[in-house]
């Protein structure tokens, strides 16, 4: 299965889910990337607040730069996580005729919870903290429920 994770500027949460998803899911057959909806930081790496907690917890952000959400992901990914209820409008305005993949609510797809993961990128490193265990449930739920 290929997971394409989206947030806003694709350096905080999507990163984070990107590098979970590789982390945990590798070796499940999960095939992960990450985008956001729009164009503010495309070619940066990952916020260092996000590198540093996926650091702390054993998880590699390395090798990330920030992209768009392109056109033809929605044929490339199987599934397309927007990480709160606003991107997941956004994305499905976006679908063209002859997507194939699937356009979901991360926790609402992972956990059954039709809850935003918050966006920490003005918040604190407690805030990245937070971020990071709920995107680990959720794909350690993706995971089992497979």
């Amino acid at each position: 299965m290929k997971i394409l994770h989206v947030c806003t500027g694709n350096i905080c949460r999507s990163p984070l889910g990107e590098g979970i998803t590789r982390h945990l899911g590798s070796a499940h057959g999960l095939v992960t990337a990450s985008a956001g909806t729009h164009s503010y930081h495309i070619g940066d790496p990952p916020d260092p607040r996000s590198i540093d907690v996926a650091r702390r917890r054993g998880v590699s952000l390395s090798g990330q730069m920030a992209r768009q959400v392109r056109l033809k992901d929605f044929r490339d990914f199987d599934l397309i996580l927007a990480m709160d209820a606003g991107h997941l409008r956004h994305l499905r305005d976006m679908v063209p005729r002859d997507a194939t993949a699937e356009v979901e609510l991360f926790m609402q797809y992972t956990l059954g919870k039709a809850e935003d993961v918050p966006d920490p990128y003005y918040g604190t490193i407690q805030d990245f903290e937070q971020v990071f265990d709920m995107i680990e449930a959720g794909v350690s739920s993706l995971i089992r429920n497979r």
